[in-house]
């Protein structure tokens, strides 16, 4: 299967784009925790072998990767609340966070090459949506990556708060380990509750 190299971003910076930046977002579907994005501008001399889309690493691997990507790399992440999940909608929250992930990056990006097919509304530079991007660009995977991890570890601190949900392993996800707490356990501040299997908890048909 191909991998992601840099051609996209050569091409740009053949355009004078010079800091091309990689978004992507991590935790659409999960029933509990934020949606979180990251934003990565890869040093062009220095791109750490093996990146890939996030899901076709190991935990392992994804974790020397970020390691990698952190220290040579111009990196930020955001995390969009439940609260603000619930209020926006999933959809509207993933933009979100790409937006200010790119926004809060310390060098200003000349370009953006997003994830998905989707541009972020008042995105202040011009940008590029790739679909499947971080299995394309190592700029997306880069950021895929560093998203992914950021989610996982805030989640797996959540599970030690909240003891029986399995967030320690499903970080979120609906597994029936986390169907099986919400229905014993309840609904805990971290859930989203505009989501159906959270809502119908909330709010048993009479």
């Amino acid at each position: 299967m191909k991998k992601p190299d840099y051609s996209e971003e050569t091409r740009l910076r053949r355009r004078r784009f010079r800091a091309v930046c990689g978004v992507d977002e991590v935790g659409r579907g999960p029933l509990a925790g934020p949606v979180t994005a990251a934003a990565v501008i890869l040093n062009p001399n220095h791109i750490p072998e093996g990146l890939n889309d996030s899901k076709r690493l190991s935990e392992k691997q994804r974790e020397r990767l970020y390691s990698l990507i952190i220290n040579s790399s111009v990196v930020s992440v955001t995390h969009v609340s439940v609260e603000d999940i619930d209020r926006l909608n999933i959809l509207q929250a993933s933009l979100l966070a790409m937006l200010r992930a790119v926004e809060l990056l310390e060098r200003t990006p000349d370009y953006a090459l997003i994830d998905g097919n989707k541009i972020p509304q008042d995105l202040f530079c011009p940008a590029t949506a790739l679909v499947k991007g971080d299995s394309k660009s190592v700029s997306i995977a880069a950021a895929s990556i560093v998203a992914k991890i950021s989610r996982d570890r805030l989640m797996k601190a959540l599970g030690r708060e909240n003891p029986g949900y399995g967030w320690e392993k499903n970080v979120g996800y609906p597994t029936k380990e986390h169907f099986l707490a919400l229905r014993d356990l309840g609904v805990t501040p971290h859930h989203r509750r505009s989501f159906k299997p959270v809502h119908n908890i909330l709010y048993p048909k009479a």
